[in-house]
């Protein structure tokens, strides 16, 4: 099945806010969520590591967690344990996000259908930096 159509995540990338927390990044390059971060910045979003360290990365001041960011964020993108990212959707509703992603290998069915019952626009089981590439976003 299919957790985000693709003009879904076209207008997603493209338009649905500037602000993305980034929850599972830290200043690790060998990290799926460090490379994706690097394409989402070189797109013109601005991003906020999420990650119980609160490293800076990528030039941006880390958080331990969701609630600990003091500024509106548009996007959550979740980089955790298919186990984990349901409690992290819901904070992202609870922060009043405004679209929740699960990377590439993050499944979590439930937390799909009450994000999406609590008015936000999700996708799940897809890489933005993928994606990013595949709809030709970088130059």
């Amino acid at each position: 099945m299919t957790y985000g159509d693709d003009a879904t995540v076209n207008d997603i990338l493209t338009g649905a806010g500037d602000i993305w927390a980034v929850v599972g990044l830290s200043d690790n390059p060998e990290r799926a969520a460090y490379r994706v971060a690097e394409k989402l910045q070189r797109i013109g979003k601005k991003v906020v590591p999420v990650h119980p360290k609160a490293e800076v990365v990528h030039g941006e001041q880390g958080y331990a967690s969701l609630a600990e960011i003091p500024f509106p964020v548009d996007v959550v993108n979740v980089f955790v344990n298919s186990t984990l990212a349901g409690g992290i959707a819901d904070q992202a509703v609870a922060l009043g996000a405004k679209v929740v992603w699960f990377q590439l290998g993050v499944i979590d069915v439930a937390a799909y259908d009450r994000t999406r019952e609590a008015g936000l626009r999700m996708v799940m089981d897809r890489s933005a930096g993928r994606e990013i590439t595949r709809l030709g976003l970088l130059a």
